[in-house]
């Protein structure tokens, strides 16, 4: 794993040998494009001067600054000067595998599941690392790099280890000040996430929802936005963006079918949606990222190295 497996297409970023996570250290000068992935990434600047261009707008970067961005997120960088990046980014097989359990976490369920979808923020969640977490959180960001030089087979559990350890520090100063929970998440709230998650066709109702986890609607929308800041069909109005846009990059498939795929079968309605979460079109969307020969690989697909 000497080479970094992330490459890009286009103006799309991939996982080019179905690595599950990997970090790095990127130095860019003046201006690095506009650009999507199909991963999670973790930015943390360390050095130089920059301006984060996303959805959210113009953000001057400073030493310390962490941008967490969701798969299908655009954004990019401009007036670097000598910008100096660390990079982690994980897939989301990982996700829904071996880190499931974060999800129920208070600290880490906000960072990774809820906090980029709450109050607006589109799949993006921003934070600034004191110094004496920045060190920690590079601690643990240099040795993931380390083992992109050790064989997967062997070291799985330390790259899954290591990745756990930098985004609990970073989950405790992201959430410094957030109300995201005192305790851990209500049993019913991750069920609830699962069953939208696993069947986001599906014209799921709070009603329904709710007989199926034997609560009563009130109640579980309470227990929903206390966990998650958001109530549960809105949390699947953006799993639903989100499917759709890893949709529109990896598949050949219509809008409009894809609309009809995450539930949105009204093409208008799916196309206010869109527009709504990521600033563009579907069609421009996928114009400007995709391309049709990538696909995301999975870990078991992947040809083992090292």
């Amino acid at each position: 794993m000497a080479e970094p497996p992330v490459e890009s297409s286009h103006a799309m970023l991939y996982f080019s040998d179905g690595s599950l996570a990997y970090a790095g250290h990127y130095l860019h000068e003046g201006q690095h494009p506009v650009h999507t992935h199909s991963f999670v990434e973790v930015a943390v600047m360390i050095g130089g001067a920059g301006v984060h261009h996303s959805l959210a707008g113009r953000q001057q970067l400073e030493v310390g600054d962490v941008v967490l961005l969701r798969p299908g997120v655009w954004h990019g960088y401009e007036e670097c000067e000598r910008l100096d990046l660390y990079n982690c980014c994980f897939s989301t097989e990982l996700l829904q595998r071996e880190l499931a359990w974060t999800r129920a976490d208070p600290l880490l369920g906000y960072l990774l599941w809820t906090g980029p979808y709450s109050d607006q923020r589109r799949g993006i969640l921003t934070a600034r690392l004191s110094p004496e977490v920045l060190a920690e959180a590079v601690d643990h960001l240099d040795a993931l790099d380390r083992l992109r030089f050790s064989p997967i087979s062997r070291h799985r559990g330390d790259i899954i280890g290591r990745l756990s350890l930098f985004l609990s520090c970073l989950a405790r100063a992201v959430v410094d000040g957030v109300e995201a929970g005192s305790g851990q998440t209500h049993p019913a709230v991750v069920d609830a996430m699962r069953m939208m998650e696993a069947r986001p066709a599906h014209q799921w109702t709070l009603t329904e929802l709710a007989e199926a986890l034997h609560l009563a609607p009130g109640y579980l929308v309470r227990l929903f936005k206390s966990a998650t800041g958001l109530p549960p069909m809105a949390y699947l109005s953006r799993h639903r963006v989100e499917v759709a846009a890893a949709r529109l990059l990896h598949t050949d498939d219509t809008i409009s079918r894809i609309g009809e795929s995450v539930g949105w079968p009204d093409q208008n309605y799916f196309a206010r949606r869109f527009r709504a979460h990521y600033g563009l079109s579907a069609s421009a969307y996928r114009s400007r990222f995709t391309h049709n020969s990538v696909r995301l690989r999975s870990w078991d697909a992947a040809p083992q190295r090292g």
